[in-house]
């Protein structure tokens, strides 16, 4: 299955303060007081290229979180960006060269790979899932969940923007969600649906998770603006798509639907196709495994 896709691609922002803190401690972490194997072997005026190269297909992302890592090494490692985040790389293909003191090169390999092989395994995977659902105007927007890294949220959901899909929101703060633990903890989805309408700033939607479709009227009822339909089968969303968009007849559907919940590449397609707005797979960033890539000494 080819990964080229329609979805254009996008760049980093400039990397927030969490990351760069990130890179330091991965350094941190690999370094420790010195590289021992590179300080005893390569003399230290001697100066190497290299070039970071792609095993297998797959589309990119995490170039300037690999630029940040040999900047931190020693900055003059020079590094030239042969491709693009979210561009689709053929295996063989180069992705970066680098260039500058040797020792550096060697003590930055593994950590700027780590990264680059990480992200770019979630940006493949989620083309993978955008490819499987078909094409069309209709076709749902693919959300990436909370469920990624501790620290690496950031990168993680940059990687699935780079690889055709959207974020959901960030964090706790900048998105209202309630989940079945929240129903539960108040004690009724519609006293939980009224409290969090009644003190929502303003513009901002009020998401209800039902795991039934008998939940469905009573969220509608008490004001929810978009239904978390949660582990529902492809006739389930069907018809669950059927009974909003009555609710609401003769008017347009006025509230967004997403489905979400044992969601995979086989059945994916059937849920795409029923019409919901918005498909969020935990598994794009959670489960992604490392895009294989290497650096190879020229």
């Amino acid at each position: 299955m080819s990964l080229v896709s329609p979805e254009p691609t996008v760049s980093y922002a400039r990397l927030d303060r969490t990351t760069l803190s990130l890179i330091e401690l991965a350094l941190a972490e690999d370094i420790g007081p010195f590289d021992l194997t590179s300080r005893l072997t390569v003399p230290q005026n001697a100066q190497g290229q290299a070039k970071v190269v792609a095993r297998t297909e797959l589309v990119v992302s995490g170039l300037e979180v690999l630029r940040e890592v040999f900047r931190q090494v020693d900055p003059a490692v020079k590094i030239r960006f042969l491709a693009q985040d979210g561009e689709t790389i053929a295996p063989k293909k180069a992705v970066v060269e680098i260039a500058g003191p040797a020792q550096s090169l060697l003590t930055g390999e593994r950590v700027a790979l780590n990264f680059l092989s990480h992200l770019s395994g979630i940006a493949t995977l989620t083309r993978r899932f955008i490819l499987a659902m078909g094409e069309g105007p209709d076709r749902p927007r693919l959300l990436a969940t909370r469920k990624t890294t501790p620290g690496l949220r950031a990168l993680e959901k940059a990687a699935v923007v780079h690889g055709g899909g959207f974020s959901h929101r960030f964090g706790l703060f900048d998105g209202i969600m309630l989940k079945d633990n929240h129903i539960a903890a108040v004690g009724s989805l519609t006293e939980a649906v009224v409290k969090a309408k009644s003190g929502a700033p303003h513009g901002l939607k009020v998401e209800v998770e039902v795991d039934s479709a008998a939940q469905i009227e009573p969220a509608l009822k008490a004001g929810a603006d978009i239904l978390l339909l949660d582990n529902f089968t492809p006739a389930e969303l069907t018809a669950a798509v059927s009974l909003v968009a009555e609710y609401f007849a003769p008017q347009k559907r006025a509230v967004l639907l997403e489905a979400s919940g044992g969601i995979n590449l086989k059945n994916l397609k059937a849920i795409a196709e029923t019409g919901v707005d918005f498909v969020s797979v935990g598994a794009i960033t959670h489960s992604a495994p490392a895009a294989d890539l290497g650096l190879d000494w020229s």
